[in-house]
């Protein structure tokens, strides 16, 4: 199944298509790749907003990219890694029966998932700029990704 189908039914039911992402067994170049993934989206989305702020500050775009760059593709996806660990040592205090990897890929599939929100919450920072409309799609993302989330991981926490 086609990523894209796979993100669609996670909006339909995130524990189901999560379980089914789960079935396709453990491999860890399918769970890097969603990171990283998830990762360049998310710095896609972040190209408007950047040359909106250069352009009204005369700041150099190229650097204000570059600097997005080694945050999101470099430093964030460890920060996911360490946090996707923490999520699953809380899991286990909380009796889950998970395993590591499956927590990785409850927070990973959760960034790809809702990167649509997030490509949509860039284009209204960069075209239209800070407001209403950028705080509720902001807030929307947010939700729609921490529900992905917490479907997700107890979905790879509960008992096999």
């Amino acid at each position: 199944m086609p990523v894209t189908s796979d993100i669609v039914a996670t909006y339909k039911g995130p524990r189901k298509a999560f379980a089914r992402i789960l079935g396709m067994g453990q491999r860890e170049d399918r769970a890097l790749m969603m990171l990283m993934a998830g990762c360049l989206i998310a710095f896609v989305a972040r190209w408007p907003a950047l040359a909106r702020q250069a352009h009204m500050t005369g700041e150099d775009l190229n650097m204000m990219l570059g600097g997005t760059l080694m945050a999101l593709l470099f430093v964030a996806p460890l920060a996911l890694y360490a946090i996707a660990a923490l999520s699953h040592v809380i899991a286990k205090v909380l009796r889950g029966q998970g395993d590591w990897y499956g927590a990785r890929i409850a927070l990973f599939w959760s960034l790809l998932a809702s990167s649509p929100l997030l490509l949509l919450n860039g284009l209204i920072e960069g075209f239209i700029g800070p407001g209403p409309g950028l705080q509720l799609v902001g807030f929307a993302w947010l939700v729609v990704f921490l529900w992905f989330w917490m479907s997700g991981l107890v979905e790879a926490e509960r008992a096999n």
